[in-house]
């Protein structure tokens, strides 16, 4: 009895002692928070850290008027002291500047009377499911949690996860792929320091000439009263070969990524490397071919050299579920939004009426957007991986641990 008691705590340590993270809040509610748990002790951290990503995905050409209400700023209630984290759980909280225009429909107390329910269900969202799964019969009582608001939360997660990494020399650069028919040139795709001029752009896109007919495409369709969506980018540098396992199912690094960037609000597809179009290709064309000598893109950690290379990397940077050392390349495909100014035909709740969505206040494009979500994403699942391989309690036990790896597989 006792070892089976031990091993379960032993199972429930090693849980927490990897970066985990859980949301709260509603779109219109006072705040959203975020509790991450598993970052080490004596990490910088500063809030410029976190309202940075903030900043970064509210911008972006086609971003509705709640834009124009929200500036996004964190304050950290716990984990942190004097601008280092102390190894315990970190809160992080962002108030809702809208929240006073919601007070009474929001209130926390109350019997709602006064208050309309609001009784259609808008296709392509949350709703009909929500309202159905938890017996509710209002419809605001599944929006307000399903709404993508809910992603500032992430990237504040997110942030923090990036810091970490940089202690590791890990990049990570997210962008626009494409937004509808329009695409950027392939020589941006998959190339870090192409894909980085992104940060310039309204809508994310490292190639001017997209980025200009896609202006001009989004403000045909908001004249249409409809919305766009597209396919958004992330590449990580500087990863070691060896995150990730083969052994078990739930610990492939590709299902872990593909799981969390489905997570995000209105992604329907994920792909890594070549992806799908490497289905149609003969193996000849679609496996990395290894060569010996160091390569021009796998240093690691500053100082590190892998006593091999590869020419290309149709992986995408993973192979058996692991990291191969090669840049990683992940991609997710958004649907347009489901909220439309011209409203889609539906249903009423209870009385499954006929009748036309309602219009919830919301944005014609949100992929900029989606391209910082799915970074932060991605760096939250490469940060558990990294405390999953090299965990420590401080960051200099990490670092250690790293170093120690490093010298072992560069022959050092």
């Amino acid at each position: 009895m006792w070892c089976a008691r031990q091993g379960a705590s032993i199972w429930r340590r090693k849980a927490i002692d990897r970066f985990t993270f859980r949301t709260a809040g509603e779109t219109h509610g006072p705040a959203l928070v975020a509790v991450v748990e598993g970052l080490p002790a004596g990490l910088p951290v500063q809030t410029e850290d976190v309202d940075r990503e903030l900043a970064r995905r509210q911008v972006g050409y086609g971003r509705g008027d709640r834009m124009l209400i929200e500036k996004d700023r964190v304050e950290i209630l716990s984990g942190v002291r004097f601008g280092k984290t102390l190894g315990g759980p970190v809160a992080l909280l962002l108030r809702n500047l809208d929240w006073p225009n919601w007070r009474d429909k929001m209130a926390r107390e109350g019997d709602g009377a006064g208050i309309e329910p609001l009784d259609t269900a808008r296709p392509g969202h949350a709703d009909l499911g929500g309202v159905l799964k938890y017996d509710h019969h209002d419809v605001r009582n599944v929006l307000e949690r399903a709404s993508a608001r809910e992603t500032a939360s992430r990237v504040m997660a997110g942030a923090l996860a990036k810091r970490f990494l940089r202690e590791l020399g890990v990049a990570i650069v997210g962008h626009v792929l494409s937004i509808g028919k329009f695409r950027v040139s392939p020589r941006v795709e998959g190339n870090p320091e192409t894909a980085a001029r992104a940060e310039s752009s309204s809508l994310r896109m490292a190639d001017p000439a997209a980025e200009e007919a896609v202006v001009r495409w989004i403000d045909e369709v908001k004249e249409a009263g409809t919305t766009a969506g597209g396919v958004v980018e992330v590449i990580a540098t500087g990863l070691p070969p060896g995150l990730g396992s083969y052994v078990a199912w739930d610990r492939r690094l590709d299902g872990r990524l593909g799981q969390a960037l489905m997570s995000i609000h209105a992604i329907k597809g994920v792909e890594v490397g070549g992806g799908i179009g490497l289905s149609a290709l003969p193996g000849s064309e679609v496996h990395d071919e290894v060569f010996p000598g160091p390569g021009r893109e796998n240093l690691l950690f500053g100082k590190y050299a892998l006593p091999f290379h590869r020419e290309t990397n149709r992986a995408g940077g993973l192979e058996g579920g692991m990291t191969n050392g090669e840049p990683l390349v992940v991609r997710a495909a958004m649907k347009p939004i489901p909220t439309q100014s011209t409203p889609l035909r539906t249903v009423t709740v209870d009385r499954w009426e006929p009748t036309s969505a309602h219009r919830e206040r919301s944005d014609v494009c949100a992929v900029p957007a989606a391209s910082v979500v799915a970074e932060a994403m991605v760096a939250i699942v490469l940060a558990d991986a990294f405390l999953e391989k090299f965990g420590g309690d401080a960051v200099r036990d990490i670092l250690y641990n790293y170093s120690s790896y490093l010298e072992r597989i560069c022959g050092k």
